[in-house]
């Protein structure tokens, strides 16, 4: 039996709403020599159920990093991608990915984002990330946790995310990957990114959080503590034991 080509990997607690419309997305491309495995942190909705309705493998889960290398630890894919459960993939995304990551031989990459939203507030914020991640890829990678394609062996090889981090593991992750392998921000592929976020906490507040995180890392080191009370460490830490076990 061949090995697959793409394993996608999508952590989840209580993903019931925007869930369907990821799979759906999923289900819609062209390319089909894929897996997809979900790590659920324990949802009480109907998140699991909606999962296994779309063919996907459901696995234990707990915080992102905790529910992606769960997650890894089941694929059978050549490649990861690890996406959450509220983006949605444009058109022929999967194909594009692939092609681009072979063609150019690249390791581990992330893409551009536009945000599911008609303010032009949104369009401008995630254009400045855009331009962020596109320059700094060559001397300090960043890769949002909800768009990472990876190698599995390079997965396997840097071990994974750190579970230990409280914020920014996803940045950690892949400046680490680029440290053994060749990371690039892939040029054709777009993702489609909620603004939830943005509309919960409020866009100043991200934003600040955003920036500041950042100065962190470049001044003090990863971020191991809840500093920046950063709701989703939060959101799991009831079902983090719960899972481990």
């Amino acid at each position: 039996m061949a090995k697959l080509k793409l394993s996608i990997i999508i952590p989840t607690k209580n993903e019931e709403r925007d869930l369907p419309v990821l799979l759906a997305s999923i289900q819609d491309q062209k390319f089909t020599d894929y897996e997809i495995i979900v790590a659920d942190a324990g949802s009480t909705d109907k998140t699991r159920e909606i999962a296994k309705k779309f063919g996907c493998r459901v696995v234990g889960g707990g915080m992102p990093a905790i529910g992606r290398n769960m997650g890894a630890k089941e694929a059978q894919g050549e490649f990861l991608l690890f996406l959450d459960g509220d983006v949605i993939l444009s058109r022929n995304f999967l194909s594009q990915v692939i092609y681009e990551m072979e063609a150019k031989e690249i390791d581990a990459a992330s893409c551009g984002v536009v945000p599911l939203s008609e303010k032009m507030i949104d369009f401008i914020l995630h254009e400045v990330v855009n331009a962020y991640i596109s320059v700094t890829q060559y001397f300090y990678p960043h890769a949002p946790g909800f768009c990472i394609i990876i190698k599995k062996s390079l997965h396997d090889k840097i071990g994974g995310f750190n579970e230990t981090l409280r914020l920014a593991e996803d940045h950690d992750y892949v400046k680490r990957a680029k440290d053994k392998g060749k990371f690039k921000i892939l040029k054709k592929a777009k993702i489609f990114v909620s603004v939830r976020r943005l509309e919960e906490d409020g866009r100043f507040n991200v934003s600040t959080k955003y920036v500041l995180c950042e100065l962190h890392r470049m001044m003090v080191g990863e971020i191991n503590t809840d500093i920046f009370k950063y709701k989703l460490g939060q959101h799991y830490d009831k079902v983090k034991e719960k899972v481990k076990k």
